[in-house]
């Protein structure tokens, strides 16, 4: 795993547990769609996309 790899793979980790703890609502709604996206992205292994959907799922949380 390249050091970029490694980095999605905590940011993908970091936020899932944010999601997680979020309280049930329409932004922990639309935060799942990014994540869903981030998921999809990294099987493809598009870690821009990736770190972009995971950036978008943040900011749909906080």
């Amino acid at each position: 795993m390249t050091p970029e790899q490694n980095k999605t793979a905590e940011k993908m980790t970091s936020v899932k547990a944010a999601w997680d703890k979020a309280p049930a609502g329409p932004k922990k709604d639309a935060a799942l769609k990014h994540y869903e996206a981030a998921e999809k992205a990294n099987t493809a292994k598009n870690d821009a996309e990736t770190n972009k959907e995971l950036d978008a799922a943040s900011v749909k949380l906080s």
